[in-house]
């Protein structure tokens, strides 16, 4: 029966950050650098309010788009970090994750034949759903440009079939995030157009040197705005995203999200009212110590001559191979066999990622320096592997 299944679901591919996941697993003793994913524990008042939506059977199906009451929450969230002004009854979405909110935006302005262009390197989980969709991912090259996506890069590959460009800031391999007059250069260069921006803005409340803007507060019309909580607050497992979009598109994408889903999970859109009101700056805390552990890997990756854009945001290292490795695939194959730490190979980022590897520094500094002084260990070839 293989034969009779969608030729498009056999041509893509299991994440690369999840087949190298996987490859390590299974390893006694490995430090994993691999996963993007918080090490605190979501905070209890948010656990709390999980209990008590169970204890008061909030165990049914919400509205399509969310509680009423978490979509204002989102809103205000947004209106009060950000700046921007979505109308909670019908321009924000409540989906399963940030996944999901990728997943259903895509299926509702793509159609055969188009264009996306993609920052190259970019999270691998845009690229299937694009496929699938019949529509074509273009990688806009931004290596020599300290992965920045500006509108002079992007002016080379927008062309009549361009129906939408990813803005995925900061990023996740790269920690790199776009200050508010690239975002306007953009805006000015889109606007006007027949074409949409994706703005996945999911690691916002993670920007270390700078305040988080969003293209949106510039071109509110064509773009759509992707966030959640699950980096912001711990809450990976949780599966809440959002969709901020114009009512004419956002009551489309609804539709998607209503026969995809029928509505996220009533308990968590009860912890994720708490994550958002209540909770309004539990990723401040977080952030300093993703700050202070950035600063500290930044400073040993230097030090052992490695050539790194220092992260604006999010949890990653995206680091240039040494010149002796002629894949990242081969490097941590090799890195992770001596040393037992697992970094991500760079081509899981696309092929503007080869020839680099992704750290995540989502985990204590203990773990850090430790999994570090293996790597310079490694680096610097020498006979004995460190005590530790």
């Amino acid at each position: 029966m293989e034969h009779l299944l969608n030729p498009r679901v056999k041509k893509i591919e299991i994440s690369g950050i999840r087949k190298f996941y996987n490859l390590v697993a299974g390893m006694e003793n490995t430090i994993s650098l691999t996963i993007g994913q918080p090490d605190f524990p979501t905070p209890d008042h948010i656990k709390e309010a999980a209990k008590h939506a169970i204890e008061n059977n909030y165990t049914v199906y919400s509205h399509n788009a969310g509680f009423i009451e978490l979509r204002t929450a989102a809103s205000e969230f947004v209106r009060k970090k950000y700046n921007l002004h979505y109308n909670p009854a019908n321009e924000v979405i409540v989906t399963t994750g940030a996944s999901e909110a990728i997943d259903i935006t895509f299926r509702t302005i793509l159609t055969e034949g188009v264009e996306v262009i993609l920052p190259g390197p970019v999270y691998p989980g845009y690229e299937p759903i694009i496929k699938l969709c019949g529509a074509t991912p273009i990688y806009a090259d931004t290596t020599a440009n300290g992965f920045r996506l500006t509108a002079d890069t992007l002016k080379k590959y927008i062309s009549s079939k361009t129906r939408c460009i990813v803005l995925p800031y900061p990023s996740n391999p790269t920690g790199v995030t776009l200050t508010a007059k690239e975002l306007e250069d953009i805006a000015a260069l889109v606007r006007e157009r027949d074409i949409f921006i994706v703005a996945d803005e999911i690691y916002s409340e993670l920007v270390f040197d700078q305040k988080h803007v969003s293209i949106a507060s510039f071109l509110k019309e064509q773009t759509i705005v992707l966030n959640g909580v699950s980096k912001s607050h711990s809450m990976t497992g949780w599966r809440i995203g959002f969709i901020f979009s114009p009512e004419a598109i956002s009551s489309q994408i609804l539709k998607v999200h209503q026969y995809n889903v029928t509505c996220a999970s009533s308990v968590s859109q009860r912890a994720a009212l708490a994550a958002l009101t209540d909770g309004i700056d539990d990723a401040l805390p977080m952030k300093e110590e993703y700050r202070s552990r950035r600063d500290y890997v930044h400073q040993r990756l230097i030090k052992m001559g490695l050539n790194v854009v220092k992260p604006e945001g999010a949890f990653y290292f995206f680091v240039k191979l040494p010149n002796k490795y002629h894949t990242s695939l081969s490097f941590c194959l090799e890195l992770v066999e001596k040393t037992k730490v697992a970094v991500v190979p760079g081509d899981a980022f696309s092929q503007l990622g080869e020839g680099y590897f992704r750290i995540s520094y989502a985990c204590s500094l203990d773990i850090l320096k430790e999994a570090l002084n293996r790597m310079e260990w490694f680096l610097n070839e020498q006979p004995d592997i460190p005590e530790h």
